[in-house]
């Protein structure tokens, strides 16, 4: 199956007709199969009745397995459920004091324009510790991606502490070389997180040639799951560190209700205490559990290739009206799922997505470029829906 070439999945959705709806990247439409699997989950919680201990358990160790499949992690005990990534961050936050060899005056290295839930993170350890954070700058011409990734690289030294980098840019598509960027940073002693929202699930990711120390991935984007629900990994680095939460599930025996009040000193091994409370989520965990079923069964490098075809012959034709995009570049140049569309300098990004919705064909305006993020579900009919808005805005 995985050199079957994918068709088009627009059955497997609900989605209108007539909307043309070009922005995973923002959220994801959930599909029948997981929307299914959320009324089916509402009525069984309309009634209780012989709920057992291990039903609390059992729903997160199906989507641990799924999600170590989709990453190639081979030990889903390193798998934490979290609420968003802005507290899987928070994690590495918490613990970056105690990271061995940690001191002030070293840096935490970010990419330009990253995610706010990305930079937030270090603001208060940096203040605490005495780090520096470095902001690696993005290229002003184009290509972009050799030289970012090439920049990036070039920041990481001796006195790194923490590399933040993701798969691919949330705003600009760009990919960054993360096998590359992992072995930099383990040769510096660094530590080596990765945003993987807007990439895992739509591009392979491997985590054993990364090998990153942790991996925060929202569920309601490219995972096609469910709002407030994401999943984690921490490496061997926080096996023994300081969780966010002092939750009663994380513990040693947890399952076992009748000794709840034989309170247990250890964890769970590995990432189970970074798991947030109520981490059950009795009806939001099927919902990811069957998006990840189906996106293992559609596999990422399918879902890159139907969207690299799909979207073949409106590049150039928007390059024709004064846009810009990343070229395809190995790991270093664009992705195909997420990819940033420059306007010209005269055009107004906010007023072009206005003509777009107008015409109800949804991308996002980020900074000067529109965010293009197309998916199974897309047809060439959404491509030209697209390029003919942008024809008409752009030629007056």
């Amino acid at each position: 199956m995985e050199n079957i070439s994918l068709k088009n999945q627009q059955t497997q959705f609900s989605l209108p007709d007539g909307i043309h709806y070009l922005n995973c990247a923002t959220r994801a439409p959930l599909s029948k199969l997981a929307e299914q699997a959320g009324y089916d989950a509402v009525r069984r919680d309309t009634n209780p009745f012989g709920l057992r201990p291990d039903d609390f358990f059992r729903g997160a160790v199906r989507v641990r397995a799924l999600f170590s499949e989709l990453i190639n992690n081979p030990d889903p005990d390193r798998i934490a459920i979290v609420p968003s990534v802005s507290y899987g961050m928070a994690v590495v936050a918490r613990n970056l004091p105690h990271k061995p060899g940690i001191q002030a005056g070293q840096t935490i290295v970010l990419l330009e324009s990253e995610f706010p839930s990305d930079v937030y993170a270090w603001e208060r350890v940096s203040q605490e510790v005495g780090l520096t954070i470095k902001t690696v700058r993005m290229p002003d011409q184009f290509p972009k991606g050799p030289v970012w990734n090439e920049r990036l690289l070039d920041a990481i030294g001796p006195d790194t502490a923490l590399v933040l980098a993701p798969p691919v840019h949330w705003m600009y598509g760009v990919q960054f070389d993360l096998e590359a960027v992992g072995k930099r940073a383990r040769e510096v002693g660094a530590w080596f997180a990765v945003d993987g929202t807007q990439a895992i699930g739509a591009l392979p990711f491997d985590l054993a040639a990364s090998q990153p120390d942790a991996v925060v991935c929202a569920g309601y984007k490219w995972l096609m799951g469910p709002y407030s629900l994401g999943l984690a990994y921490f490496g061997p680095a926080f096996d023994e560190g300081i969780p966010l939460e002092e939750g009663w599930m994380n513990r040693l025996d947890s399952n076992q209700f009748h000794r709840l009040m034989d309170y247990q000193p250890a964890y769970r091994p590995k990432a189970y205490r970074y798991n947030v409370g109520e981490q059950s989520h009795f009806i939001q965990m099927p919902m990811l559990e069957a998006s990840l079923t189906q996106l293992l069964d559609w596999k990422p490098e399918r879902i890159q290739a139907y969207t690299e075809d799909l979207m073949q012959h409106a590049w150039p034709a928007l390059e024709q009206l004064g846009c810009f995009i990343e070229p395809v570049h190995g790991k270093q140049g664009r992705s195909h799922h997420l990819v940033g569309l420059w306007l010209p300098d005269y055009a107004d990004p906010m007023a072009v997505q206005q003509a777009l919705l107008a015409e109800k064909v949804a991308v996002s305006p980020r900074a000067r470029a529109l965010r293009i993020a197309p998916h199974l579900y897309n047809t060439p009919a959404d491509v030209d829906a697209l390029v003919g808005v942008l024809t008409d805005v752009l030629k007056r």
